[in-house]
């Protein structure tokens, strides 16, 4: 008996091996993933780049749909589609597709189908023939109104950091997209204030100011009115640029004095330290507190990175020393602990632990090394990069530039790595509208060169993260930026940053 379920099992294999092979598909080839099939499928389906659709459900979600439950913002699943009283994406995905409204919110399938056929139909508004949409960066002007963003600035911003994911590429959730040069053709977006150079915060220098609306906050004279003992965390349960945004909506009824963001800890201000922000959900705290939102989701510790819990710590350091708070998790909550509370943020995925050691400075120190152009005997280049000081936003005195070439001849940073480990790299250079839109920074890591596109446009004065690497022990370059690209405008070398996580 035994053998002759073996024989017919043999048969069966045989004839299911015959049947793939009929079918074209090959016998060991395992199933697609679903969340990657589904955007296969929906891209095909609407003639929509499919890479450039799956940076925008990261950018939103990190591709985690929250089963079914809404952002802050009234926005749902990976695609995150909208339905709020000024902006209804949800409904009209419903509209496009033919889905049931409940099917878009918990269906990931479907969930993206509406987000493609969403983009897709902003694409059509802007006259996208079939030609431009194959060009992903003529996209761009459609992918900043998907933000819905209330101002030009806050639509470039939320546009951007879509675009600099395709740069550096993704793998998360079973989806993979490969770095990438894109030419982003923002259109009159160009014109935009770039919110992610600015450093013009009223209270704390570190940090961009964009105001919320103020319908959103009860305008006051703090500390005189009242005193100001606590900090407060929050998780937004959104993008970053989706929160600024939703800050500034008049219907949102809800504020933050600011929002750190989750890739490289940048901070924005947008409620002045004296006024009081509706964050706390509780008056009396309401009065007495900061409120700081923390790009991401709590059910999802992706959002919580090492950039952002330095940031965010250096801005509560700031808080307390500025207003006499004590550096304590009595003065220093979660929204969980109001009084009265409902919202669980931080969640379970903050850690308290090493946010509060690098807060009150003790512990949380790693190692570091900034390797500038100048830095002598760590950088090296050849007689075809020039020098330059015509930007005021150079890091130290001067700095290098290229024409892109199809050779690498690449700018090399050399650092001493003191041992193998995880390092997060940053790159530090002027911005210019004549500078590349997809310079390539060579990252030596342990398995390999690795590239990442960025677009030097736009972000530039501030160190901007991009990515986190492997890397070997010892004394050898560890980033170059290569000429070879296709994008437009010299190329600029200027400074690195290596720290170890």
């Amino acid at each position: 008996m035994t053998f002759a379920r073996t024989r017919l099992a043999a048969i069966t294999t045989c004839l299911l091996t015959a049947l793939l092979v009929l079918a074209g598909r090959p016998a060991s080839a395992a199933p697609a993933d679903p969340l990657a099939d589904a955007f296969a499928r929906a891209a095909a389906a609407y003639d929509v780049p499919r890479d450039l659709l799956v940076a925008l459900a990261y950018a939103e979600t990190h591709l985690d749909g929250h089963g079914g439950k809404p952002s802050a913002s009234g926005g749902y699943g990976v695609m995150h589609l909208v339905s709020n009283p000024t902006t209804h994406t949800l409904e009209k995905a419903a509209e496009l597709t033919g889905e049931a409204v409940k099917k878009l919110r918990t269906d990931e399938a479907a969930n993206v189908l509406g987000g493609a056929a969403v983009l897709r139909s902003l694409a059509d508004g802007l006259g996208l023939d079939e030609a431009a949409r194959k060009d992903a960066g003529r996209w761009y002007q459609a992918v900043a109104e998907y933000g819905n963003a209330s101002t030009p600035e806050v639509a470039r911003l939320y546009a951007d950091a879509v675009y600099d994911l395709l740069g550096r590429g993704i793998q998360a959730a079973g989806v993979q997209v490969a770095p990438q040069e894109v030419q982003a053709d923002r259109g009159a977006y160009a014109q935009a204030r770039d919110l992610s150079a600015q450093a013009a915060s009223p209270d704390y220098p570190n940090a961009s100011w964009v105001a919320a609306s103020s319908s959103n906050y009860t305008a006051s004279s703090r500390p005189s009115s009242y005193a100001i003992d606590r900090v407060v965390i929050h998780v937004t349960q959104g993008s970053y640029a989706g929160t600024i945004s939703w800050f500034q909506n008049p219907s949102a009824s809800v504020s933050a004095h600011y929002v750190v963001r989750s890739s490289d800890g940048a901070v924005t201000q947008m409620v002045r330290d004296k006024d009081v922000a509706w964050h706390a959900g509780n008056w009396s705290y309401n009065t007495r507190s900061i409120g700081i939102e923390h790009e991401g989701y709590v059910s999802d510790a992706s959002w919580f990175t090492d950039a952002m819990y330095r940031a965010s710590a250096a801005l509560t350091r700031s808080i307390c020393d500025k207003y006499g708070i004590p550096k304590d998790r009595t003065h220093i909550i979660g929204h969980n602990q109001v009084p009265g509370a409902t919202h669980t943020d931080p969640g379970q995925y903050w850690d308290w632990n090493k946010y509060m050691q690098y807060v009150t400075g003790g512990g949380g120190t790693s190692w570091s090394v900034t390797v500038d152009n100048t830095t002598a005997g760590k950088f090296t280049a050849s007689a075809n990069w020039g020098t330059s000081t015509y930007s005021g936003q150079r890091y130290g005195t001067d700095y290098r530039f290229a024409d892109p070439v199809a050779a690498s001849d690449p700018a090399w940073y050399r650092a001493a790595i003191p041992s193998a480990g995880t390092y997060r790299v940053e790159a530090w250079y002027p911005a210019d509208p004549g500078y590349n839109s997809s310079a390539p920074y060579i990252v030596a890591t342990s398995g390999g060169n690795q590239t990442v596109y960025v677009d030097q446009r736009s972000g530039g004065g501030g160190w901007r993260n991009i990515g986190t690497f492997s890397l070997n022990a010892g004394d050898y370059n560890v980033v170059g930026v290569s000429r070879w690209t296709s994008g437009v405008g010299y190329v600029i070398a200027d400074a690195v940053r290596i720290t170890r996580l």
